[in-house]
């Protein structure tokens, strides 16, 4: 009888915190919609969260860092990030997941599209890597942040990013100058 009450014990230990937590790794944002797979209002307040980009300008290649970042001390449960162009609603390039705590999607078929929460835990800031593609306009990081059941927020936006066609910024995305020390006249 007593190893029965351990062995319930120890299951419940184990399996109900991800039975009854959120997000729990198969739920879901929709890629399009942005909205979580459960029926809820998103809030209408200004959000607690902030997406900051490491730079303001990009050339295909370049690998922009990306950080979605609680303001306060109320943490995330549940996230999704895609990079849009200013009034389009695909997402553009990918992104390659360096946060154990992110995890790729693929939307509209395009691995790595999005990126997402991998498990429940509450989380301050989760980073990124985005990999500009070619021929896209101005765009911004767009992401639904899902604090808990109740409260989620969707559309949050970064600031706007500007593709340059100039051969002035290298693959990182930080300028780079030639230097001409010898002229012929």
């Amino acid at each position: 009888m007593r190893r029965h009450s351990c062995f319930g014990f120890l299951f419940c230990a184990v399996f109900l915190p991800r039975i009854l937590g959120f997000p729990q790794t198969n739920t879901s944002i929709d890629c399009d919609s942005l909205l979580p797979n459960y029926e809820a209002e998103p809030q209408t307040s200004a959000p607690p969260y902030l997406i900051a980009v490491s730079f303001d300008n990009f050339e295909p290649g370049n690998e922009i860092q990306v950080t979605l970042e609680a303001l306060k001390d109320v943490g995330f449960k549940g996230f999704n990030l895609q990079a849009r162009e200013i009034e389009g609603d695909v997402p553009v390039g990918t992104f390659k997941i360096t946060d154990p705590n992110t995890k790729g999607l693929g939307c509209h078929n395009v691995t790595n599209s999005a990126v997402s929460h991998a498990n429940s835990d509450v989380k301050q800031k989760v980073t990124t890597t985005w990999i500009a593609p070619r021929d896209v306009k101005d765009l911004q990081f767009i992401a639904t942040v899902v604090q808990d059941l109740e409260k989620f927020w969707v559309g949050i936006q970064s600031k706007t990013l500007t593709p340059t066609r100039s051969e002035s910024v290298n693959a990182t995305g930080k300028s780079k100058r030639k230097v001409c020390f010898e002229c012929i006249c």
